[in-house]
Parts: C-alpha cells; sequence; structure tokens
C-alpha cells in the first residue's frame, strides 16, 4: 500500500488547505482521476491521482491545512482495502499522525457512506461537487444537495448545475460580507499577490536572466488567418495567439535547451513541450498552466486547448498536472497591450516568451516601405543553461515560422 501526498502546485507552495475529497474508502482510480480539492494561494485546485488502484482509507480531514508531502490517503491494489484494517467506527476518523495535527482541533470526520439525496455526501458531509459548480450554484441561488451530479462519484459539475439553473431555484441565504480584494469568487487576491511575489522574487534573486527582443512582421500570418477563419463557423475560428504559441513549440527544435524544469543540477531538458500560457484573472492576478505535450498538436488542438485551459483556469477548474509541469511559458499581452513585454521567468523553468500587442508598423519589403501588421517577441531566458547566440537562433526561428503559417 502507498501513500498518496499533499502535492506541490508551484515553486512558492509550502502548504495547501484540503477543501474536499471526491473519493470514499474502497473506491478504486485510475491514474488521473481527480480525487481531491485543494485551496492554495492561487486558488481551488483540482488534485489528480498518478497511480491506479483503491482508496484504503483517508488519512486528512476537510478542512486541514497540511505541508507539502504530508499524508492524505493510503491507497492500495484493487481489493486491498477489504482485507486490510477493518473500517473507523462510527462517528470516530482514523488516528492523523501527531505531527500533521492542525493547531486547531477539527470536528471529527464523518464515515463515508452511501448517501440518498441524489448526489453523495463528501468526506466532511458536504457535497461532492467542483469548485466551479460551487461558484455558479452559488451565483444562480441553487443548493447543491438538489442537483443530479454526473461527475466521479456522482460529484456535481458545472453542467449539472447549468442544466438544471432554470428548473430548480433554492432561496439564497443572508450574503456574508467579504472583505478581501474582489476577484474570482472564492479566491484571496492579496493571498494570490503574495504568491505572485514570492515566485518572482525568488526568479530574480536565483535566475541570471538575459533578454532579447526581435521584431516579428505577422501580415502573412494574419491574411492567412483572416483566409482559414472566412470559411469556418464562429466558434471553431482561429487566433493569431494559437499561432504564436504553436510557432514557439515548434522553434524549441532549435533551442531545446530553453525546455525543461532546473530541478537538479546537471541540468536536463525537457523532451515533451508542457508550455505554460499565462491566464490574466478576472479583477487581477495571473496564473500560468500548462497545455501538456504541445508538441504534437496541430493548430485547432492548440487552440481548442487554450479556450480550455483560460476558461477553467478563471472558473477554478484547473488540475495539478496543469499548475507544476510546465517546461516554458508563453505571455501575451493580445490586442489591448504594450508593445513589447519583458517577462520574468517562473521557476523552476529557464525561458519565458512574451509577445506585445500586434500594430501596424512601417516595414521595409522588396526595397519599398510598407505598412505591415508586426508584433515584438522578446525572449527572457537562464544565462546557466543558454547564451544570448542560442536564444536569437530561437527568435529568429518563430520569426520563420509565422512567416509559414500554412505548415501542418
Amino acid at each position: 500500500m502507498s501513500l498518496f501526498t499533499m502535492p506541490s502546485l508551484g515553486a512558492d507552495m509550502e502548504e495547501g488547505k484540503l477543501v474536499e475529497w471526491l473519493v470514499k474508502p474502497g473506491q478504486r482510480v485510475l491514474r488521473g482521476d481527480v480525487v481531491a480539492v485543494v485551496e492554495t494561494q492561487k486558488g481551488a485546485i483540482e488534485i489528480e491521482i498518478f497511480e491506479a488502484g483503491e482508496i484504503g482509507e483517508l488519512l486528512a480531514q476537510v478542512g486541514q491545512t497540511l505541508p507539502v508531502g504530508a499524508p492524505l490517503a493510503r491507497l492500495g491494489p484493487a481489493g486491498e482495502a477489504e482485507a486490510g484494517a477493518p473500517p473507523a467506527a462510527p462517528g470516530s476518523p482514523r488516528e492523523i499522525p501527531k505531527a500533521l495535527e492542525s493547531p486547531a482541533p477539527l470536528p471529527a470526520q464523518k464515515p463515508a457512506t452511501e448517501p440518498a439525496a441524489p448526489v453523495p455526501a463528501a468526506a466532511s458531509g458536504a457535497v461532492l461537487a467542483s469548485p466551479a459548480a460551487r461558484v455558479r450554484a452559488s451565483e444562480l441561488g441553487i443548493a447543491l444537495d438538489v442537483v443530479t451530479g454526473s461527475g466521479p462519484g456522482g460529484a456535481v459539475l458545472l453542467s449539472d448545475v447549468e442544466r438544471d439553473a432554470p428548473a430548480r431555484p433554492a432561496p439564497v441565504a443572508e450574503p456574508v460580507k467579504d472583505e478581501r480584494p474582489k476577484g474570482k469568487p472564492g479566491l484571496d487576491m492579496a493571498e494570490m499577490r503574495r504568491a505572485i511575489a514570492a515566485a518572482m522574487v525568488r526568479a530574480k534573486r536565483e535566475i541570471p536572466h538575459y533578454y532579447l527582443s526581435h521584431e516579428i512582421d505577422l501580415q502573412a500570418a494574419q491574411d492567412w488567418l483572416s483566409a482559414q477563419n472566412s470559411e469556418r463557423p464562429p466558434d471553431r475560428r482561429l487566433l493569431m495567439g494559437a499561432l504564436l504559441i504553436r510557432a514557439t513549440v515548434r522553434a524549441l527544435a532549435r533551442a531545446p535547451e530553453l525546455n525543461g524544469r532546473f530541478e537538479a543540477d546537471p541540468y536536463a531538458p525537457s523532451a515533451p513541450v508542457h508550455c505554460g500560457l499565462a491566464v490574466a484573472m478576472r479583477g487581477g492576478g495571473l496564473i500560468a498552466p500548462a497545455i501538456v505535450d504541445a508538441q504534437g498538436m496541430g493548430l485547432d488542438a492548440i487552440m481548442e486547448a487554450m479556450r480550455d485551459i483560460v476558461t477553467r483556469a478563471r472558473t477554478g477548474r484547473l488540475r495539478n498536472s496543469e499548475i507544476t509541469q510546465g517546461t516554458i511559458t508563453v505571455s501575451s499581452l493580445g490586442e489591448t497591450g504594450v508593445d513589447a513585454l519583458i517577462g520574468v521567468i517562473y521557476p523552476p523553468q529557464v525561458a519565458l516568451v512574451g509577445f506585445g500587442t500586434p500594430r501596424p508598423r512601417p516595414l521595409v519589403r522588396n526595397g519599398a516601405v510598407q505598412p505591415r501588421l508586426a508584433i515584438v517577441a522578446t525572449l527572457a531566458a537562464d544565462h546557466r543553461i543558454s547564451d544570448g547566440r542560442r536564444g536569437a537562433l530561437f527568435l529568429a526561428e518563430i520569426n520563420r515560422l509565422l512567416q509559414e503559417p500554412e505548415s501542418p
């Protein structure tokens, strides 16, 4: 039997608060299943398990704040839970190691049983629901205990709440005044700012940055994009951001050392490209979940992944694998920014690519000055891993790839 422990969800994370269990003892799980929700300075994160088996016992109670590496549950081969130690008596949770107890006493965890309500209760007695479902239910005034869930173990998902929205209104409780800075519901923006500050201070203290910038002619890419989108329905149209990410990911073939995580010496670059995408949160704050295995994606797949990850980042449905596996980050100012973005590397990554706002500029083409759409691309890179020459080759390759947007 192995231990499932509190994962590290970023270089700046030291502890996390267990918000809810989405599994119960005796339940079989597969690699990649979401088994719990943990609240960090970056918000509520859905925690995946990376080993198939059967939940033996829950060692941590909902509401506990535990350090990274603390045991959360025991996991064994299928059927081992029944053959192991007997379950705890009703109303008395299994003993939690003294070193991991919270400073203040917590209510006893209720035993996991099959409830009669449409949605099963979590270990704490709360309704199983994703963070996004909780936020939306609160906005609509819907009681989660009357919604039939379609997620793992009957958990209520966002789609379940949206489905029942017109049919099942419920009285809204007296609102509690929230003195925190306003942002995504349930997210403490002051805590997020502290987390960002800690990561950036570490980056500037430990990583010797060097910076490069290059102006790229985007006119060919824009013309191709317009032609493509004229033949597509609105929900399948492509954004320039997808072309920028694809070019960045593919350009790493010319400078593979820029793709990786400097967690051990000697540094070893990563073969897969897990491309982080900087997402601005409504109300302030920034988070950079990764598009996993982006090196094998075509343009449509990248576009779909971008839409999905931005939506889930802003509704609190990110998974820990998306938060912890990034190997390079792309930050784009979109249509409402300024000319250039000079970024700070997110440790333990070794490079960040920034794109300013595309603007018409006077460029020389075929001996004549023409108005062309252009963008300033920048690179912040770790001087321990690469140097200006390698970084310049990388930006030049991004430029070349954007001149051939039709390439598959």
